[in-house]
């Protein structure tokens, strides 16, 4: 069997998730900052601002020195991005240009990890996109465009409209994949578009425990496949895909486990039987009407029930990328359950 060419991806395969693409239509509303700025604009009497593309002059005003440096460290290719200049340096030059939004703050470790790598990327794509650094603290109202559920959360947009995103810290051949694959799709649309060195970062080499656990995964060993995933994530706290991988199976392993007649036989009281009910939802691939069934237990139990059953309901979140509608509406659900 041959071994697949993302191991996380396969994770989450196997875990029945879905794709881990962002379904972004719905999710991110960026008409209201068009339509802010075209107001302001309008009572200044000032036009509106010209496209912008990866030849227009890199000490223009309105932050386009990069973020952290001087003008042409980046080569005008990290920029610092406000409310005031959001639609010329995001919406405007995205009609060119790819503009990966890196979404962040200052008290955030993670973003902190992340953003040196992006710089890194962005100043080494010879133009093929661009990289727009936004403080969520200081810029709330992109915040609430995007809709940003945690940080690090990274957006890209073409054309005006958001075409993919991620959250949380990935490693540079990850990232570099990402990006390279979005330019590929997006082949002629956009005039700077041509793939520079962000989709040429050699993937680094195969940890051969990675391998031997992804051969067992294949092999159908799945127990097996956790222990070695487990083991890497206590040697490794910080390796994000063997714990993804984990949480993955774990849950497999217990959803398989559960008589699928709990769907329909599960008392609205018992606890237990309603989140292996969900459990059995989730694996059928209605996350919807899985994570319904937990807030319905959250709205009618207190204390250590109501407590487990959030916990669990956070867990299987967890199995999804963040940005997912049917995420975000049950994390409304959720909040509205308890306040």
């Amino acid at each position: 069997m041959s071994r697949p060419t993302n191991r996380q991806q396969a994770a989450a395969a196997a875990a029945r998730q879905q794709a881990a693409a962002v379904a972004m239509s719905g999710a991110v509303d960026l008409s209201a900052l068009k339509e802010r700025a075209d107001a302001q604009r309008q009572q200044s009497g000032r036009p509106a601002p010209a496209p912008r593309t990866s030849e227009a002059p890199q000490d223009a005003p309105g932050g386009n020195a990069p973020a952290g440096g001087t003008p042409g460290d980046s080569g005008g290719a990290v920029i610092d991005v406000t409310d005031e200049n959001f639609e010329s340096e995001v919406l405007g030059r995205s009609q060119e240009q790819l503009v990966l939004v890196d979404l962040w703050a200052e008290w955030c470790g993670p973003c902190k990890q992340l953003s040196p790598v992006l710089e890194s990327l962005a100043a080494r794509a010879q133009g093929s996109w661009v990289l727009a650094k936004i403080d969520v603290d200081a810029n709330p109202r992109i915040a609430q465009a995007f809709r940003v559920q945690s940080i690090p959360m990274v957006v890209a947009i073409a054309q005006g409209q958001p075409v993919a995103a991620f959250n949380g810290v990935r490693s540079e051949a990850e990232i570099a994949q990402w990006v390279g694959e979005i330019l590929d799709q997006l082949g002629e649309a956009l005039p700077g578009g041509e793939a520079g060195e962000a989709g040429e970062v050699e993937p680094e080499p195969d940890d051969p425990r990675m391998v031997a656990a992804e051969d067992k995964l294949n092999a159908g060993d799945f127990e097996g496949a956790l222990a070695d995933y487990r083991a890497i994530t206590e040697a490794e706290p910080d390796n994000i895909e063997a714990a993804s991988a984990a949480r993955n199976l774990e849950f497999v392993l217990r959803a398989q486990a559960h008589d699928p007649a709990i769907v329909d036989t599960a008392a609205p009281a018992d606890v237990d039987a309603q989140l292996a009910a969900a459990d059995v939802l989730l694996l059928g691939q209605r996350p919807e009407d899985a994570f319904d069934r937990i807030v319905g237990v959250i709205k009618v139990t207190s204390g250590d029930e109501r407590t487990r059953a959030r916990t669990r309901l956070l867990e299987l979140f967890e199995l999804f990328d963040p940005a997912e509608p049917f995420v975000v509406a049950a994390r409304r659900k959720l909040a509205s359950a308890l306040y």
